[in-house]
């Protein structure tokens, strides 16, 4: 797929999924968020960017951790992401986090302005994340550190049939080498190409709970990747897909409800002491 196009899709995608993002997948997502930001490490007074930072979980734990004398950004792709971002700070009242689209290949920030970097399962999105990385690496301090989690194995999640079903019913692929990044040690070889050092890897075996098959296909379809696809589907379409859908995850189904594995890849990493 075109760049360009790619991130169109992403970003209108997105946009259309917000809304339902935190009810089907805030769960669903804790243990990847967990892991990352126990790789992290945010300390008080840290400034913190979040990277594809959505409607704000991650930037939330982390202005916590960072406390008053700290500041946390985070940034994304997607506009609505970023509105229910900046309403949930508000309500929060929380006053050292703040929020803006932005490209994560493009970051129209400072150089060494950052202490950490997150980014929490952002990366499989872009068209770029090589580019990214030395983004995040650019943006941070000599000695900084950088913490990202993606999905892992396909084979170990067992939701990822979402794809083929959704590709099927349209022109070109909707998430083109979505697991590519948590292959074997791809994302710490690509931190280390980036030039990042004390790079470790770490994966988190998870499971996927549903209570039933309408949850199960509206986190599949409304909620996640594949949204801006599913909003175009007509009402025959949908059927189709989401009866394949239950189809591939019955092996998980108990009872109603389903327990679908998956599995997270958490990479930490520092910026070198000295710029090169």
């Amino acid at each position: 797929m075109d760049a360009r196009l790619q991130r169109r899709v992403q970003r209108y995608g997105w946009d259309l999924a917000a809304g339902d993002y935190e009810a089907l997948w805030q769960a669903q997502l804790a243990d990847a968020r967990a892991g990352l930001l126990a790789m992290a490490a945010p300390a008080a007074g840290e400034r913190v960017l979040d990277v594809a930072c959505g409607t704000g979980l991650v930037a939330f734990e982390a202005a916590r951790a960072v406390g008053p004398d700290g500041r946390v950004f985070g940034i994304d792709l997607s506009g609505q992401m970023v509105d229910a971002a900046r309403l949930q700070s508000s309500k929060k009242a929380l006053s050292n986090v703040g929020f803006a689209r932005m490209d994560a290949e493009s970051l129209a920030l400072p150089d060494a302005s950052f202490d950490l970097a997150l980014c929490a399962l952002g990366l499989m999105y872009l068209p770029d994340p090589e580019r990214a990385l030395r983004e995040m690496r650019r943006v941070l301090r000599p000695g900084g550190r950088m913490a990202l989690a993606v999905w892992g194995e396909r084979s170990r999640c067992g939701w990822s049939a979402v794809f083929p079903i959704v590709d099927a019913e349209v022109a070109s692929e909707v998430c083109p080498l979505f697991f590519r990044l948590g292959q074997q040690d791809t994302l710490a070889r690509l931190c280390a190409e980036a030039g990042f050092e004390a790079v470790e890897q770490r994966r988190i075996a998870t499971t996927l709970c549903y209570a039933d098959g309408d949850e199960a296909c509206n986190a599949a379809f409304a909620g996640g990747p594949v949204a801006l696809a599913w909003s175009r589907f007509g009402e025959e379409v949908r059927t189709r897909v989401r009866a394949r859908y239950l189809e591939a995850i019955d092996a998980w189904r108990q009872g109603a409800g389903y327990r679908v594995p998956g599995e997270f890849v958490v990479v930490g990493a520092a910026a070198p002491e000295r710029r090169t």
